[in-house]
């Protein structure tokens, strides 16, 4: 059987036999190094999606390689009914480094959303009676794919099919002071966002918009959630996110790259709400699995350590530097925004005949709405690479000329 033939089996056999929920590329990946991925038959990609802003340290990291080994040959998983020490150092290494008291581990980003939901739903009831429940989220957002996240996700092709969506949830335009505190009346508990969100395209905050969010939430005896799954863990060229900008939530979600590709979430939060989570409030079967949590750790340790924050900065700093460079040249370019190594190019038409164009040659990106390529490459990407990247763009963009 030859490469062809077995590439397509392989395809061929992922409709037979999965759901068709993702409108996949006709490419079956079998390999990646750094900032790299190869399909069967050998072709080589550069990667720009990382995983969707996972893999920050890279394909076949040696420091993922190295702890996923040694813990493997000690212990895997146990109940969380046990302590267990790589869970417990993960634990201490973000709270050493975050605004947070403490911490819970779940799966994913949509069960950290998930957690700290109920998080807040828990503190408000306690606190002020079960009619202080709503909690305000921001239009063109991204929380999850769960009933709760779902609920809690501003774009409606999203939610689309679902209804009856969970209640409790009503939706502030981003960016927009005046509308979230015309939004807050008696029943609400709570305000989520994304500091930048990723999956509505990029959309950066003013530059004081989070400070006057933080602002309002003290003011009115507000929870204050920040959702850090994309955003956080580097990719900004801060730890967080929200550090750009000089304000702390009382709860934070992370996931994705906090474990570089193995199944992790976090759900980070102060000192004052660590009561309302007792035992038998809320729970899960995999979350922080010795495994799991021990090269999380390693990640982590990592990003702090090695100067991969400091190099994402400057990294995404020449990235955007030279996707500006294009703007100017092509005025079907309308923006470049974002921070650090999670960049937009927002353009006057749908790009998913660029993203198409990008595979062709070798290159994985990917649109986040119809008109905005998103840019997030590991963190290790180096500036030669993004220099193909981008050359790869102007070869593409000069075909689009009108």
């Amino acid at each position: 059987m030859n490469n062809v033939q077995k590439e397509k089996s392989t395809m061929e056999m992922a409709d037979t036999y999965m759901f068709t929920t993702y409108g996949r590329f006709p490419v079956v990946l079998v390999r990646g190094e750094g900032c790299r991925v190869w399909d069967e038959n050998g072709k080589e990609y550069l990667d720009f999606v990382g995983g969707i802003a996972v893999c920050a340290l890279g394909h076949s990291s040696p420091v993922v390689t190295q702890a996923l080994d040694e813990q493997s040959r000690r212990l895997v998983h146990v109940s969380n009914l046990y302590y267990t020490r790589p869970q417990v150092d993960l634990a201490r290494l973000l709270v050493e480094n975050s605004f947070a008291d403490r911490v819970f581990f779940c799966n994913s980003g949509a069960e950290a959303n998930e957690a700290a939901l109920k998080l807040a739903r828990r503190y408000a009831n306690e606190n002020f009676g079960p009619n202080r429940h709503v909690i305000l989220s921001m239009t063109n957002s991204f929380h999850g794919r769960t009933m709760a996240t779902l609920s809690a996700t501003g774009q409606d092709k999203i939610r689309a099919g679902y209804d009856p969506l969970l209640s409790g949830f009503r939706f502030v335009p981003f960016n927009d002071v005046p509308a979230l505190e015309q939004a807050i009346d008696e029943t609400v508990c709570a305000v989520m966002l994304e500091p930048i969100q990723g999956e509505g395209g990029v959309i950066c905050p003013d530059a004081d918009y989070l400070k006057r969010v933080r602002t309002l939430c003290n003011e009115r005896r507000l929870l204050l959630i920040f959702d850090e799954v994309q955003v956080g863990m580097g990719r900004t060229g801060r730890l967080f996110a929200h550090e750009h900008f000089g304000v702390t939530p009382d709860i934070m979600t992370l996931a994705k790259a906090l474990g570089n590709g193995l199944p992790i979430g976090a759900m980070l939060a102060t000192e004052s709400l660590g009561p309302v989570f007792g035992p038998g409030s809320h729970a899960t079967t995999f979350g922080g699995t010795p495994l799991v949590t021990a090269v999380s750790r390693a990640v982590l340790s990592s990003l702090l350590n090695d100067g991969w924050i400091d190099h994402a900065a400057n990294a995404g700093a020449y990235f955007k530097e030279q996707l500006e460079g294009l703007r100017r040249k092509y005025d079907f370019v309308k923006e470049v925004r974002g921070l650090g190594l999670i960049l937009g190019m927002e353009l006057d038409r749908p790009c998913a005949p660029v993203v198409t164009a990008c595979l062709e040659q070798g290159f994985l990106v990917n649109c986040a709405q119809e008109k905005v390529l998103r840019f997030v490459p590991p963190l290790i990407v180096q500036d030669a690479e993004i220099d193909q990247l981008t050359a790869a763009l102007g070869r593409i963009f000069e075909k689009m000329k009108d």
